[in-house]
């Protein structure tokens, strides 16, 4: 199909009035489609949401890509529509530990996937940041109550993390090193969420 069919289909079948050139905006990345247009654009293609989504990292996305509305979504968890909206739009979520885990099985969400969908990244990486940088061992609870992993799993990404930061420091201090600038110890705590993730394992 050619963005002009695409346009046409939107229109015909669900009275969405998209230019052909929103349409190859959108295939290029150069604009989103709106929840509606989206759902409509699925309808057009025959296929689901989810498969037009690259990756879906927010709460609205996760959403969208599993057919659900909002009203539907907060209902499931157990949160009020506005609040659950308000949530959505902020990219912050404020749920209790139930809300959360109901959250997490209804959108079908991995540990790393709902810190991301939840907004937690940024939280996470100034815990891991520091677990790193000093005594890994104060900064196991406050992770364990933001991840939803056991303590012996999150102690033991801790210390692996704390242990690679060191060894990077330490080698670029070393009196064998040339031209050490301690960047690779930077280097490493601007990915440490990633480093994190693959301590923990999948």
């Amino acid at each position: 199909m050619v963005p002009g069919h695409v346009a046409y289909g939107l229109r015909a079948q669900y009275g969405i009035l998209v230019a052909p050139e929103t349409v190859v905006a959108w295939e290029r990345g150069r604009a989103i489609p709106n929840e509606q247009e989206l759902t409509a654009l699925a309808g057009v293609l025959w296929c689901s949401p989810a498969e037009l989504i690259a990756a879906a990292s927010t709460l609205r996305e996760h959403r969208v890509a599993r057919g659900l509305a909002a009203e539907e979504l907060a209902r499931l968890v157990g949160v009020a529509t506005p609040a659950y909206q308000r949530m959505e739009d902020e990219g912050r979520w404020r749920g209790t530990e139930r809300q959360t885990a109901a959250l997490a099985e209804v959108l079908g969400l991995d540990p790393r996937a709902l810190i991301t969908a939840t907004g937690g990244d940024g939280r996470l990486a100034e815990l891991l940041r520091d677990a790193a940088t000093t005594r890994w061992q104060a900064y196991v609870k406050p992770t364990v109550k933001m991840v939803p992993l056991s303590r012996r799993t999150v102690e033991s990404a801790l210390q692996r993390l704390h242990s690679e930061y060191h060894a990077r420091m330490a080698a670029t201090s070393s009196w064998g090193a040339s031209g050490a600038t301690g960047d690779e110890g930077r280097v490493y705590l601007d990915g440490i969420i990633g480093h994190f993730w693959a301590a923990v394992g999948p």
